[in-house]
Protein backbone atom coordinates (compact mmCIF):
# COMPACT_ATOMS: atom_id res chain seq x y z
CA UNK A 1 0.00 0.00 0.00
CA UNK A 2 1.15 3.29 -0.49
CA UNK A 3 1.12 5.37 2.72
CA UNK A 4 1.11 9.24 2.64
CA UNK A 5 2.13 11.40 6.19
CA UNK A 6 1.40 14.92 5.51
CA UNK A 7 3.16 17.80 7.57
CA UNK A 8 0.86 18.62 10.00
CA UNK A 9 -0.90 22.57 9.48
CA UNK A 10 -3.41 23.47 12.16
CA UNK A 11 -2.21 26.07 14.36
CA UNK A 12 0.65 25.27 16.36
CA UNK A 13 0.57 21.57 15.38
CA UNK A 14 4.00 20.53 15.41
CA UNK A 15 3.42 16.62 15.71
CA UNK A 16 3.93 14.29 12.92
CA UNK A 17 1.66 11.07 12.47
CA UNK A 18 4.64 8.65 11.66
CA UNK A 19 8.05 8.43 13.08
CA UNK A 20 10.97 7.50 11.07
CA UNK A 21 11.17 4.01 12.86
CA UNK A 22 7.20 3.56 11.86
CA UNK A 23 8.30 4.77 8.46
CA UNK A 24 10.84 1.59 8.35
CA UNK A 25 8.32 -1.12 9.80
CA UNK A 26 6.02 0.02 6.52
CA UNK A 27 9.28 -0.58 4.62
CA UNK A 28 9.74 -3.44 5.95
CA UNK A 29 6.64 -4.68 4.82
CA UNK A 30 6.51 -3.75 1.19
CA UNK A 31 4.71 -0.80 1.40
CA UNK A 32 5.71 3.05 0.38
CA UNK A 33 5.78 5.39 2.61
CA UNK A 34 5.49 9.05 1.05
CA UNK A 35 6.06 12.15 3.64
CA UNK A 36 6.00 15.62 3.27
CA UNK A 37 9.20 17.54 3.34
CA UNK A 38 9.82 19.29 7.08
CA UNK A 39 6.80 17.13 8.56
CA UNK A 40 8.80 15.75 11.06
CA UNK A 41 10.89 18.84 12.26
CA UNK A 42 8.69 19.54 14.67
CA UNK A 43 9.34 16.09 16.67
CA UNK A 44 13.20 16.24 16.18
CA UNK A 45 12.90 14.42 13.03
CA UNK A 46 14.41 15.72 9.78
CA UNK A 47 14.01 14.78 5.98
CA UNK A 48 16.94 12.90 5.97
CA UNK A 49 16.36 10.56 9.07
CA UNK A 50 12.89 9.32 7.36
CA UNK A 51 14.91 8.90 4.07
CA UNK A 52 17.39 6.58 5.80
CA UNK A 53 14.57 4.68 6.78
CA UNK A 54 13.40 4.09 3.40
CA UNK A 55 10.60 6.85 2.91
CA UNK A 56 10.42 9.11 0.09
CA UNK A 57 9.97 12.47 0.84
CA UNK A 58 8.01 14.76 -1.35
CA UNK A 59 7.70 18.68 -1.15
CA UNK A 60 4.08 19.55 -1.03
CA UNK A 61 0.95 18.00 1.04
CA UNK A 62 -0.73 18.46 -2.66
CA UNK A 63 1.24 15.49 -3.63
CA UNK A 64 1.39 13.21 -0.25
CA UNK A 65 -2.25 13.33 -0.76
CA UNK A 66 -2.30 12.58 -4.68
CA UNK A 67 -0.39 9.69 -4.35
CA UNK A 68 -1.53 7.80 -1.02
CA UNK A 69 -3.94 5.45 -0.97
CA UNK A 70 -3.78 5.75 2.88
CA UNK A 71 -3.76 9.11 4.75
CA UNK A 72 -1.64 9.04 8.16
CA UNK A 73 -2.35 11.68 10.04
CA UNK A 74 -2.20 12.95 13.75
CA UNK A 75 -5.28 15.77 13.76
CA UNK A 76 -8.17 16.21 11.09
CA UNK A 77 -8.05 17.73 8.27
CA UNK A 78 -8.54 21.22 8.40
CA UNK A 79 -10.80 23.56 5.66
CA UNK A 80 -7.94 23.56 3.13
CA UNK A 81 -7.17 19.67 3.15
CA UNK A 82 -11.26 19.24 2.39
CA UNK A 83 -10.66 19.06 -1.67
CA UNK A 84 -6.98 16.83 -1.12
CA UNK A 85 -9.38 13.87 0.06
CA UNK A 86 -9.97 11.43 -2.70
CA UNK A 87 -12.72 9.26 -3.19
CA UNK A 88 -11.79 5.57 -2.00
CA UNK A 89 -9.00 6.92 0.52
CA UNK A 90 -8.28 5.80 3.43
CA UNK A 91 -7.72 8.35 5.72
CA UNK A 92 -6.20 7.26 9.50
CA UNK A 93 -6.03 9.97 12.09
CA UNK A 94 -8.10 12.00 15.30
CA UNK A 95 -11.38 13.20 13.67
CA UNK A 96 -13.49 14.22 16.82
CA UNK A 97 -16.42 13.84 14.13
CA UNK A 98 -18.77 14.80 17.13
CA UNK A 99 -17.27 18.21 17.63
CA UNK A 100 -17.71 19.66 13.60
CA UNK A 101 -20.54 19.16 11.57
CA UNK A 102 -18.68 20.93 8.95
CA UNK A 103 -15.88 18.52 9.01
CA UNK A 104 -18.45 15.69 9.35
CA UNK A 105 -20.44 16.90 5.65
CA UNK A 106 -16.94 17.27 3.98
CA UNK A 107 -15.56 14.31 5.10
CA UNK A 108 -19.03 12.23 3.81
CA UNK A 109 -18.73 14.23 0.39
CA UNK A 110 -15.00 13.46 -0.40
CA UNK A 111 -16.09 9.57 -0.01
CA UNK A 112 -13.26 9.13 1.93
CA UNK A 113 -12.89 5.85 4.39
CA UNK A 114 -12.24 7.67 7.93
CA UNK A 115 -11.19 5.83 10.47
CA UNK A 116 -11.04 7.69 13.92
CA UNK A 117 -7.88 6.83 16.37
CA UNK A 118 -10.70 7.79 19.21
CA UNK A 119 -12.89 5.28 19.20
CA UNK A 120 -11.14 2.31 18.07
CA UNK A 121 -12.21 0.04 20.98
CA UNK A 122 -11.02 -3.09 22.97
CA UNK A 123 -13.50 -5.58 24.44
CA UNK A 124 -12.60 -3.83 28.05
CA UNK A 125 -14.21 -0.67 26.61
CA UNK A 126 -10.48 1.08 26.57
CA UNK A 127 -9.48 3.19 23.92
CA UNK A 128 -5.82 2.28 23.28
CA UNK A 129 -5.05 5.31 20.69
CA UNK A 130 -6.61 7.49 22.84
CA UNK A 131 -5.08 6.57 25.64
CA UNK A 132 -1.53 8.12 24.99
CA UNK A 133 -2.93 11.76 24.17
CA UNK A 134 -5.57 11.75 26.73
CA UNK A 135 -1.84 10.65 29.01
CA UNK A 136 0.09 13.85 27.55
CA UNK A 137 -3.11 15.79 27.64
CA UNK A 138 -3.73 15.12 31.51
CA UNK A 139 -0.70 15.86 32.80
CA UNK A 140 -0.69 19.34 30.26
CA UNK A 141 -3.89 20.27 31.95
CA UNK A 142 -2.00 20.79 35.56
CA UNK A 143 1.18 22.45 33.80
CA UNK A 144 -0.94 24.82 31.88
CA UNK A 145 -3.36 25.18 35.10
CA UNK A 146 -0.81 26.42 37.35
CA UNK A 147 0.61 28.94 34.87
CA UNK A 148 -2.55 30.18 34.30
CA UNK A 149 -2.96 31.08 38.26
CA UNK A 150 0.17 33.19 37.94
CA UNK A 151 -0.96 36.79 38.09
CA UNK A 152 0.81 37.73 35.34
CA UNK A 153 -1.52 35.45 32.94
CA UNK A 154 -4.67 36.89 35.36
CA UNK A 155 -5.26 34.28 37.48
CA UNK A 156 -5.88 34.74 41.42
CA UNK A 157 -2.15 34.43 42.12
CA UNK A 158 -2.15 30.90 43.91
CA UNK A 159 1.26 28.82 43.64
CA UNK A 160 -0.79 24.94 43.34
CA UNK A 161 1.45 23.69 46.02
CA UNK A 162 1.74 26.10 48.16
CA UNK A 163 4.55 26.87 50.73
CA UNK A 164 4.59 25.95 54.43
CA UNK A 165 2.52 27.87 56.41
CA UNK A 166 0.42 28.69 53.50
CA UNK A 167 -2.36 26.23 52.03
CA UNK A 168 -2.07 24.94 48.60
CA UNK A 169 -4.73 25.71 45.39
CA UNK A 170 -7.49 23.47 45.14
CA UNK A 171 -7.79 21.20 42.13
CA UNK A 172 -11.14 19.85 41.26
CA UNK A 173 -10.80 16.84 37.88
CA UNK A 174 -14.14 15.89 36.84
CA UNK A 175 -13.72 12.78 35.19
CA UNK A 176 -12.00 9.72 36.68
CA UNK A 177 -10.65 8.13 33.42
CA UNK A 178 -7.45 8.77 31.64
CA UNK A 179 -7.25 12.25 31.53
CA UNK A 180 -8.60 12.76 34.86
CA UNK A 181 -6.65 10.35 36.89
CA UNK A 182 -3.17 11.81 34.86
CA UNK A 183 -4.28 15.13 36.05
CA UNK A 184 -5.12 14.43 39.56
CA UNK A 185 -1.86 12.44 39.98
CA UNK A 186 0.18 15.19 38.57
CA UNK A 187 -1.88 17.76 40.44
CA UNK A 188 -1.09 15.83 43.40
CA UNK A 189 2.59 15.55 42.77
CA UNK A 190 2.88 19.31 43.23
CA UNK A 191 1.24 19.32 46.67
CA UNK A 192 -2.33 20.59 45.22
CA UNK A 193 -5.55 19.87 47.27
CA UNK A 194 -6.93 17.21 44.73
CA UNK A 195 -10.67 16.17 44.31
CA UNK A 196 -11.21 13.79 41.63
CA UNK A 197 -15.12 13.15 40.60
CA UNK A 198 -16.54 10.82 38.40
CA UNK A 199 -20.37 8.69 38.10
CA UNK A 200 -18.98 5.03 38.59
CA UNK A 201 -18.36 4.39 42.13
CA UNK A 202 -16.19 1.29 41.04
CA UNK A 203 -14.18 3.92 39.18
CA UNK A 204 -14.10 5.79 42.44
CA UNK A 205 -13.36 3.24 44.65
CA UNK A 206 -10.08 2.16 42.32
CA UNK A 207 -9.13 5.89 42.03
CA UNK A 208 -9.28 6.22 46.01
CA UNK A 209 -7.32 2.78 46.68
CA UNK A 210 -4.50 4.23 44.38
CA UNK A 211 -3.94 7.86 44.81
CA UNK A 212 -1.98 9.93 46.84
CA UNK A 213 -3.50 11.14 50.68
CA UNK A 214 -3.91 14.51 49.07
CA UNK A 215 -6.60 13.20 46.82
CA UNK A 216 -10.28 12.77 47.68
CA UNK A 217 -12.88 11.26 45.32
CA UNK A 218 -16.33 12.44 44.91
CA UNK A 219 -19.81 11.50 43.17
CA UNK A 220 -20.30 13.36 40.38
CA UNK A 221 -23.67 15.31 39.68
CA UNK A 222 -25.14 18.92 39.29
CA UNK A 223 -25.21 19.44 43.20
CA UNK A 224 -21.62 18.45 44.33
CA UNK A 225 -20.12 20.16 41.16
CA UNK A 226 -22.42 23.45 41.99
CA UNK A 227 -20.96 23.03 45.54
CA UNK A 228 -17.18 22.66 44.13
CA UNK A 229 -16.46 24.97 42.20
CA UNK A 230 -17.49 28.16 44.24
CA UNK A 231 -14.28 27.21 46.04
CA UNK A 232 -11.42 25.15 43.34
CA UNK A 233 -9.11 27.76 41.99
CA UNK A 234 -8.35 25.24 39.09
CA UNK A 235 -10.96 22.73 38.05
CA UNK A 236 -10.45 21.31 34.72
CA UNK A 237 -12.72 19.18 32.78
CA UNK A 238 -11.73 15.76 31.34
CA UNK A 239 -14.91 13.93 30.64
CA UNK A 240 -15.30 11.66 27.68
CA UNK A 241 -18.45 9.67 25.85
CA UNK A 242 -16.73 8.14 23.03
CA UNK A 243 -17.62 9.43 19.41
CA UNK A 244 -19.97 11.49 20.96
CA UNK A 245 -20.63 15.30 22.04
CA UNK A 246 -19.37 15.66 25.62
CA UNK A 247 -21.98 16.63 28.19
CA UNK A 248 -21.79 20.46 29.47
CA UNK A 249 -21.48 20.37 33.50
CA UNK A 250 -19.93 23.44 34.27
CA UNK A 251 -22.83 26.01 33.16
CA UNK A 252 -22.53 29.45 32.51
CA UNK A 253 -24.31 30.28 35.75
CA UNK A 254 -21.82 28.78 37.94
CA UNK A 255 -19.03 31.03 36.65
CA UNK A 256 -21.00 33.57 38.74
CA UNK A 257 -20.07 31.49 41.33
CA UNK A 258 -16.40 31.05 41.09
CA UNK A 259 -13.50 33.33 42.38
CA UNK A 260 -12.23 36.41 40.22
CA UNK A 261 -9.28 34.52 38.82
CA UNK A 262 -10.25 30.51 38.57
CA UNK A 263 -8.57 29.21 35.83
CA UNK A 264 -10.59 26.07 33.97
CA UNK A 265 -8.97 24.14 31.63
CA UNK A 266 -11.57 21.80 29.63
CA UNK A 267 -9.66 18.91 27.57
CA UNK A 268 -12.72 17.58 26.12
CA UNK A 269 -12.73 19.94 23.90
CA UNK A 270 -12.04 18.12 20.84
CA UNK A 271 -15.79 16.44 21.56
CA UNK A 272 -17.17 19.95 22.02
CA UNK A 273 -16.07 20.62 25.68
CA UNK A 274 -17.91 20.00 28.98
CA UNK A 275 -18.14 23.61 30.20
CA UNK A 276 -21.32 25.64 29.01
CA UNK A 277 -18.64 28.66 28.01
CA UNK A 278 -16.39 26.41 26.04
CA UNK A 279 -14.83 27.45 22.55
CA UNK A 280 -11.76 25.85 20.90
CA UNK A 281 -8.36 27.75 21.46
CA UNK A 282 -5.29 27.73 19.94
CA UNK A 283 -1.85 27.72 21.56
CA UNK A 284 -0.96 30.77 19.91
CA UNK A 285 -4.52 32.22 21.84
CA UNK A 286 -4.92 29.70 24.36
CA UNK A 287 -7.09 31.56 26.29
CA UNK A 288 -9.96 33.64 27.01
CA UNK A 289 -12.00 34.98 30.25
CA UNK A 290 -15.53 35.43 31.04
CA UNK A 291 -17.04 36.94 34.61
CA UNK A 292 -13.09 36.79 35.44
CA UNK A 293 -12.64 33.55 34.81
CA UNK A 294 -9.84 32.32 32.56
CA UNK A 295 -10.59 29.42 29.97
CA UNK A 296 -7.77 27.22 28.62
CA UNK A 297 -9.38 24.83 25.75
CA UNK A 298 -6.50 24.02 23.24
CA UNK A 299 -7.75 21.51 21.15
CA UNK A 300 -4.31 20.43 20.56
CA UNK A 301 -2.51 20.12 23.49
CA UNK A 302 -0.03 17.71 23.15
CA UNK A 303 1.13 19.46 19.93
CA UNK A 304 3.08 22.01 22.54
CA UNK A 305 5.13 18.59 23.45
CA UNK A 306 5.36 16.95 20.19
CA UNK A 307 8.62 14.96 20.82
CA UNK A 308 7.01 13.48 23.44
CA UNK A 309 3.96 13.10 21.81
CA UNK A 310 4.90 11.48 18.12
CA UNK A 311 7.10 9.00 19.85
CA UNK A 312 3.78 7.90 22.16
CA UNK A 313 1.27 8.00 19.24
CA UNK A 314 3.43 6.21 17.14
CA UNK A 315 3.57 3.48 19.38
CA UNK A 316 0.00 2.94 19.45
CA UNK A 317 -1.12 3.56 16.01
CA UNK A 318 1.62 1.95 14.20
CA UNK A 319 0.38 -1.49 14.00
CA UNK A 320 -3.42 -1.23 13.64
CA UNK A 321 -1.68 1.08 10.92
CA UNK A 322 0.04 -2.14 9.61
CA UNK A 323 -3.31 -4.03 9.63
CA UNK A 324 -4.98 -1.57 7.16
CA UNK A 325 -1.52 -1.77 4.99
CA UNK A 326 -1.63 -5.40 4.81
CA UNK A 327 -4.82 -6.73 4.68
CA UNK A 328 -6.73 -3.55 3.06
CA UNK A 329 -9.08 -1.93 5.47
CA UNK A 330 -12.34 -3.82 4.69
CA UNK A 331 -10.02 -7.24 5.81
CA UNK A 332 -8.45 -5.42 8.74
CA UNK A 333 -11.68 -4.69 10.33
CA UNK A 334 -13.01 -7.54 9.49
CA UNK A 335 -10.84 -9.24 11.20
CA UNK A 336 -10.07 -7.16 14.17
CA UNK A 337 -13.47 -5.60 16.03
CA UNK A 338 -11.89 -3.16 17.82
CA UNK A 339 -10.22 -1.63 14.92
CA UNK A 340 -13.56 -2.08 13.25
CA UNK A 341 -15.04 0.55 15.76
CA UNK A 342 -12.76 3.24 14.58
CA UNK A 343 -14.77 3.18 11.48
CA UNK A 344 -16.55 6.88 11.12
CA UNK A 345 -17.79 7.73 7.93
CA UNK A 346 -17.17 5.33 5.02
CA UNK A 347 -17.89 6.48 1.14
CA UNK A 348 -20.57 8.86 2.34
CA UNK A 349 -22.11 6.75 4.87
CA UNK A 350 -22.11 7.73 8.47
CA UNK A 351 -21.62 4.66 10.39
CA UNK A 352 -20.52 5.84 13.74
CA UNK A 353 -23.60 5.97 15.95
CA UNK A 354 -22.16 9.03 18.38
CA UNK A 355 -21.23 11.01 15.10
CA UNK A 356 -24.88 10.34 13.34
CA UNK A 357 -27.02 11.37 16.88
CA UNK A 358 -24.77 14.72 16.97
CA UNK A 359 -26.58 15.94 13.77
CA UNK A 360 -29.34 14.11 13.07
CA UNK A 361 -27.76 11.96 10.17
CA UNK A 362 -28.84 8.84 8.68
CA UNK A 363 -26.91 5.83 10.33
CA UNK A 364 -25.41 2.75 8.83
CA UNK A 365 -25.12 -0.34 10.62
CA UNK A 366 -21.51 -0.72 9.61
CA UNK A 367 -21.37 -4.88 9.09
CA UNK A 368 -23.31 -3.60 5.97
CA UNK A 369 -20.34 -2.10 4.42
CA UNK A 370 -18.03 -5.13 6.00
Amino acid sequence: MIIGVPKEIKNNENRIALTPAGAAEFVKRGHTVYVQSGGGVGSGFDDETYVAAGATVLPTIEEVYAIAEMIVKVKEPIEQEYKLVKKGQIVYTYFHFASSEELTHAMIESGAVCLAYETVELPDRSLPLLVPMSEVAGRMSVQQGAKYLEKTFGGSGILLGGVPGVPPAKVLVIGGGVVGTEAAKMAAGLGADVTIMDLSLPRLRYLADIMPANVKTMMSNDYNIREMVQTHDLIIGAVLIPGAKAPKLVTRDMLKTMRPGTVLVDVAVDQGGCFGTTRATTHANPTFTIDNVIHYCVANMPGAVPRTSTLALTNSTLPYGIQLADKGWRQACNDDASLAKGLNVVEGKVVYQGVADAFNLPFTDPKTIL
